[in-house]
């Protein structure tokens, strides 16, 4: 029986469901509207029942079969990308899609530099690249969203891999004021006492609480805010302090104020950096080509390098 339907048909009708959309869709895929618009419609004729209802002005909502019908076709697809990456792992070759997520606290720092290095290493290689906070990165990896993670060690499941590249102290953020801010390193009991900016971030908030309990304190918690460039600014322009693992590249806020950085006193428990992947995608081409790339180029050296240290002066303004 001949074959009734492309895969580029599926991936078009997929990103619709996904999107709720042809135009956002045409966006993610890079092809024009009228070229998917098509081609759901050669589907449903095809297979005889509407997997969409159109909504003037609103977009594509599934109809109660065609949520049926997405399901199916995404894991074809999957199906599809396995043997893909079989072929690639057969002949050693490294190409094809490979998505990849990151821990937003960091992503802008780390991941378009190893991106870069990445795909002009390995030429046949289409990136994908998603940023979001740690358990969607894990429901991602779990629903075959992306291939692998990089992110901290919070709560990784038993069923997933993690391989380590760096360790990551944390240390605190203050605003150049402040009174503990020319403090060669601070503990926890003594900063406990002051205004505090969280970072409320899934599990990453439970890690920077935990540090605060270990010690047996409790933070003096003002403002919380998922955006780690807002609690910078929010922190230079003196309402707290907040803590942090990832070095940053200046000592300026988004906004443009200083900012100081102070180890913490040890004993606190540091992060480590790695990725996370579903155990047998590892064993593919592209996978294992990306862990070796990591390894390579990021440890705790190399990102404490391209970052503004904790515990340096920071320099004097209009110096």
């Amino acid at each position: 029986m001949p074959l009734r339907f492309t895969l580029r048909q599926l991936e078009y009708l997929v990103a619709v469901g996904e999107c709720g959309s042809i135009s956002q869709a045409a966006e993610r895929l890079s092809v024009s509207p009228p070229s998917i618009s098509t081609s759901i419609a050669q589907l449903e004729a095809e297979f005889g029942f509407p997997i969409f209802v159109r909504k003037h002005a609103q977009g594509m909502s599934l109809t109660r079969d065609g949520r049926v019908f997405l399901a199916e076709a995404q894991a074809v697809l999957r199906d599809a990308d396995r043997l893909n990456d079989l072929a690639n792992d057969i002949t050693g070759r490294v190409r094809g899609p490979f998505k990849v997520g990151c821990l937003q606290t960091f992503a802008q720092i780390v991941l378009p530099q190893l991106r870069r290095s990445f795909v002009d290493r390995y030429t046949e290689i289409e990136f994908q690249q998603t940023e979001a906070h740690q358990m969607a990165l894990i429901e991602m990896l779990r629903t075959a969203d992306i291939d692998i993670a990089l992110t901290y060690d919070l709560s990784i499941p038993a069923d997933l891999v993690f391989v380590e590249l760096a360790t990551l102290p944390p240390y605190l953020v203050f605003p150049q004021a402040h009174p503990l801010a020319d403090q060669d390193s601070v503990s926890l009991a003594e900063v406990a006492p002051y205004p505090m900016v969280l970072l409320d971030l899934p599990l990453s908030s439970d890690y920077f609480l935990a540090l605060f309990a270990t010690a047996g304190v409790r933070p003096n918690i003002v403002e919380r805010t998922r955006d780690l460039p807002i609690a910078q600014s929010l922190v230079a322009n003196g309402f707290g302090y907040t803590i942090a693992n990832i070095p940053p590249v200046t000592d300026l806020s988004p906004d443009g104020h200083r900012l100081r950085f102070v180890p913490l006193t040890a004993p606190v428990r540091p992060l480590r950096m790695g990725l996370v992947h579903a155990g047998g995608g590892a064993s593919f081409s592209k996978a294992r080509a990306f862990v070796a790339h990591c390894r390579e180029n990021l440890s705790t050296s190399t990102i404490g390098a391209a970052g503004f240290q904790p515990g340096a002066k920071a320099k004097q303004d209009g110096g």
